[in-house]
């Protein structure tokens, strides 16, 4: 691409948003060459990027190109294509959506479109409901309010496969973004009926369907535990206090700052529930009112973060394989007393989430099923679970904080974890104890893990050249050990091999840019690209007989695999 000619395309071009415009008028030449160095990433997780001017940015213009790329692939494979489309409340998701909308109307895709801002889960839940062809989400997840993003899922309600985004990245690469694509006008769509409403029958079959995955079975406790949640100026709030109030969790206190949607994040510039940061407002208000636990939900709700309060009144927030261990053992400890485990039950994680979650599934004789990181490889075995008759779907979770524990949606899932974790601290109160306490004992039980996540964040056409660089050096010099800790077996998720003493087996996973290093004693060290934002990220699991020896083996872990990623 001549960037400078592009550049003066543009110009001549995108009239239609005067935000665009006036930014491409106040660009320098470095400036320039990052907004149109590339094209906007479109992958698996669609596109997500920075909103402004350009091809490597998200706007009026990308956003409808994916569009007519995404309505072209669908009218090639179905006879009557439809969609579904949310949006959160970040900056222009629903300017965004309505483009989105506008496009695939003039395309002769039926459009449904809810009437407001909605979480994540219920995307996923109208595709499968409504029985569209696709649904698409406006929504940039956890990052900082200057990104947004555009995420696209399969008929079946899960994100689409790598197959079904190759497909649709070759017709996008085929369009001109501005003589190729299909406009109409959102509510001419409205009038005409090309585009709808989602009715809110779907909105309460989704309630619904959550309710529906308490394992308390009918089992009286006292619901009356006091819960304070944020839903961080996203999306949460409607869903997530309706849910919980109509199960009989009323003591809810709401922390006011961060109520209300508003895509500039003012109190949590990274709205993150892995981030103690996001979490301070609401374990302040927590405090003060004197709370058993807070709740918090990522702006576009398929997220959850928690802070407990021990014995001793102090909070703690809890990692999301710490979440992931107490709701694993919530949902097999609940269905073992009620008599509803099934024999053939399964548990999903994703390979970079904590082996505590494998251990705590054998002891219930549950299987345990390692995925690529990326929760739509959980949503597929949900489907292949379901196809085959194999395994019945119990739970699934990533270390970043995404939990499932039904197959009414194909993604992680906010509310459903927010249910799920008041009524594992209600079974908790009932027995005398906390969910820290609880933790507690899962650690005496299973051993203890302290896991780990840190990044190097490498923005910038240089930033790519560089992580594409340093997977390359681990993969042409393996690390014998990391510190005093030895290297037992290497797995390279690229090639599909794991090799160990010179002896190398066939890993049975899609391939993925992802180097593994299983250590002596049964902790692991893991190094990927993010996918979703230009990070390279290190995940490290260190397991020993106390938690205090196995938070100092992981500590030391990062600070050594730290300076290999330099």
């Amino acid at each position: 691409m001549d960037i400078k000619k592009e550049y003066e395309r543009w110009l001549a071009n995108a009239t239609a948003d005067g935000d665009v415009l006036a930014e491409l008028k106040t660009l320098d030449d470095a400036k320039i060459e990052d907004a149109f160095y590339r094209d906007l990433a479109f992958g698996t997780g669609g596109l997500r990027g920075v909103i402004g001017a350009g091809t490597n940015r998200m706007n009026v213009y990308t956003v409808a190109k994916a569009s007519q790329g995404l309505a072209d692939y669908l009218k090639k494979n179905f006879a009557e294509p439809s969609v579904a489309i949310g949006y959160d409340s970040r900056i222009k998701s629903d300017v965004f959506a309505k483009v989105a909308a506008g496009v695939f109307a003039a395309n002769g895709i039926k459009v449904n479109i809810w009437s407001v801002l909605m979480p994540v889960p219920t995307v996923s839940f109208a595709t499968r409901y409504l029985h569209t062809s696709a649904g698409v989400m406006i929504t940039a997840s956890h990052n900082p309010s200057k990104y947004n993003g555009y995420k696209v899922y399969g008929a079946d309600g899960c994100q689409i496969t790598t197959e079904a985004a190759a497909e649709i990245l070759a017709e996008i690469e085929k369009l001109d973004i501005f003589a190729d694509v299909k406009h109409s006008n959102f509510e001419a769509g409205l009038t005409n009926g090309s585009i709808q409403y989602i009715p809110d029958e779907v909105y309460t079959a989704f309630v619904e369907q959550v309710k529906s995955q308490s394992v308390l079975f009918g089992e009286e406790v006292n619901k009356n535990v006091a819960i304070v949640y944020s839903p961080l100026n996203g999306t949460g709030l409607k869903p997530v206090t309706r849910t919980l109030k109509e199960m009989g969790y009323t003591n809810i206190t709401v922390v006011k700052e961060q109520e209300q949607p508003d895509g500039h994040f003012p109190t949590c510039p990274y709205p993150n529930p892995e981030i103690r940061e996001a979490m301070a407002l609401g374990i302040a208000c927590a405090q003060k009112h004197q709370a058993d636990l807070l709740l918090a939900t990522d702006p576009d709700c398929d997220r959850m973060g928690v802070a407990v309060r021990d014995g001793q009144g102090t909070f703690h927030t809890l990692t999301g394989n710490q979440i992931g261990c107490l709701l694993l053992y919530h949902v097999l400890s609940q269905r073992q007393a009620h008599g509803t485990l099934p024999r053939n039950g399964a548990i999903c994680k994703s390979i970079v989430s904590t082996e505590m979650a494998r251990a705590i599934a054998a002891s219930f004789d549950i299987a345990c099923i390692d995925t690529l990181t990326g929760f739509k490889f959980i949503g597929e075995k949900i489907q292949q679970f379901e196809e085959t008759g194999a395994h019945t779907f119990l739970f699934g979770f990533e270390e970043s904080y995404g939990f499932l524990s039904g197959t009414q949606v194909r993604d992680k899932d906010g509310v459903n974890a927010s249910l799920l974790l008041c009524e594992a601290a209600c079974v908790c109160m009932q027995e005398g104890i906390t969910l820290y306490d609880r933790l507690q004992q899962l650690y005496a039980r299973y051993g203890a893990y302290s896991d780990r996540v840190t990044s190097r964040t490498l923005p910038g056409k240089d930033g790519v050249s560089r992580m594409r660089a340093i997977m390359r050096g681990l993969r042409e010099n393996p690390p014998q050990a990391f510190g005093n800790i030895r290297v037992t077996a290497v797995r390279d998720y690229l090639t599909g091999v794991r090799t160990q003493e010179g002896k190398t087996s066939k890993i049975d996973l899609p391939a993925s840019d992802v180097l593994y290093f299983e250590l002596e004693g049964g902790s692991w060290l893991c190094v990927r690209p993010s996918g979703t934002e230009p990070k390279i990220k290190l995940y490290v699991s260190a397991r020993a007989e106390t938690l205090a020896l196995s938070d100092a083996m992981a500590e030391a872990l990062c600070a050594c695999a730290a300076e290999k990623l330099n």
